[in-house]
């Protein structure tokens, strides 16, 4: 299913070093005995997951495909990244599918949020409204505006119906308005945090409602589950991953950029960026993920990853075959010299494309990792996220630090609240 490429970065002796530390941790994510071991609800959920809720979202689902043109999914950061990296990656950025999936309340853009509420006035929407609080600021005032245009549409009765909440099971402000309003609700665990919730309803409601395969990503997840807990250290690419990360980190690379070659798969980087800075990012200590798609960004950034300071390493998702491809024509004239393409599909091109690069990258000193995916699909990409988020668990503990708080995020909201006159209790 992947094939993750080490043997170029570390050797063996050095992954071996690892073995007791590696063990240790692993029987702490297992036993939830770590720093933080009370956000580790996601480590077994792939199969602990609540049958009657999956079978509630694909029927919920089904509705909102039946019923609406558009499904706004308003999140920020773990409340939506996942799901829009996997709807992208999947379902790609222009498809014929019959329900638009736009995101909002992951900013507070005047110009973003003001065309989409004008795109939806002549849409017939429902709205997938995710915060375990109900009072994250970004998703709160998108909701509040996307609720009245709603309301003000169909009235408050149909619009209940096109309201379903992801959030706290027993508190928080969003549980208690869906309680008085009577709106549709799905729970995220107390135990998961946002960032590590692609398998929960936050991500699978929206998967659901882009006709995606959830049974299949969950059972993806449940494959990776059983054999990175399991797999000793010199088969396990996952622990290796990690192993390699701080390495990297404790020997002068302290930039990891996550590198695609689809720009459809770009919100995966997004996704990886916060689950790993958010996780790792503490205590001076961490990683700094970067991300490009190449060949794209070969064109702005290319120059500094070959010859510019020497800081960083590239962790590679390739994808060997696409689910769509396109030959190149031989056309008489040939002016742009492109004849000897002609016949080939672009796949070809591309892979040709990611192998000159990689050669290029690793003859000038960078470090390049490489993880092989020969198709994606939804079962790939379900085992692709909990891979990453067992590696990035593994990482943070290396480095000795909870993997499942962000005290740095507050200090910008309190300082954020403070110059817009909120009232601190």
């Amino acid at each position: 299913m992947l094939k993750v490429k080490l043997n170029k970065l570390i050797d063996e002796e050095i992954i071996n070093s690892y073995q007791h530390k590696v063990v240790a941790i692993n029987d702490m994510i297992k036993n939830k005995t770590g720093l933080g071991n009370d956000f580790l609800g996601w480590v077994d959920w792939p199969i602990n997951y609540d049958r009657d809720e999956i079978k509630a979202i694909l029927e919920d689902a089904k509705y909102v495909r039946e019923n609406f043109e558009v499904l706004v999914v308003c999140g920020i950061g773990g409340s939506y990244l996942g799901a829009r990296s996997a709807i992208e990656a999947l379902n790609g950025l222009k498809n014929n599918d019959k329900l638009e999936i736009i995101f909002m309340g992951q900013t507070f853009s005047p110009n973003y949020t003001a065309q989409v509420l004008s795109y939806l006035k002549d849409k017939k929407f429902a709205i997938n409204v995710i915060s375990k609080s109900g009072t994250t600021t970004e998703t709160s005032v998108a909701f509040r505006l996307l609720k009245q245009l709603l309301e003000n549409a169909v009235g408050k009765k149909e619009a209940r119906k096109a309201i379903f909440a992801t959030t706290s099971k027993t508190s928080g402000a969003l549980r208690k308005l869906s309680d008085i309003e009577g709106y549709k609700t799905y729970v995220l665990p107390d135990d998961i945090g946002g960032r590590y919730s692609v398998f929960t309803a936050v991500g699978l409601f929206p998967l659901a409602c882009a006709n995606i395969d959830i049974e299949a990503m969950l059972l993806g997840a449940s494959k990776a589950r059983e054999f990175i807990q399991d797999a000793p250290l010199k088969v396990n690419e996952c622990y290796q991953y990690a192993v390699m990360r701080d390495y990297m980190y404790r020997h002068n690379k302290p930039v990891e950029m996550y590198v695609t070659y689809e720009p459809q798969m770009s919100q995966i980087s997004e996704w990886l960026k916060q689950l790993f800075g958010e996780s790792e990012g503490k205590n001076h200590l961490g990683l700094f993920p970067a991300s490009a798609t190449f060949s794209t960004d070969l064109h702005s950034l290319g120059q500094y990853v070959q010859d510019g300071t020497p800081l960083l390493f590239e962790t590679i998702i390739n994808v060997i075959n696409p689910n769509q491809d396109v030959e190149v024509p031989n056309v008489l004239d040939d002016l742009d010299g492109l004849n000897y393409l002609a016949g080939k599909n672009l796949a070809f091109i591309n892979q040709k494309a990611f192998e000159g690069t990689l050669k290029a990258h690793e003859e000038g000193g960078v470090p390049c990792n490489v993880i092989y995916i020969e198709k994606l699909d939804a079962h790939v990409l379900g085992y692709l996220y909990y891979f990453f988020m067992r590696a990035c668990a593994m990482s943070a503990y290396l480095l000795e630090i909870n993997p499942f708080d962000q005290p740095g995020v507050e200090i910008y909201k309190k300082n954020m609240f403070q110059l817009l006159g909120k009232k601190i209790h």
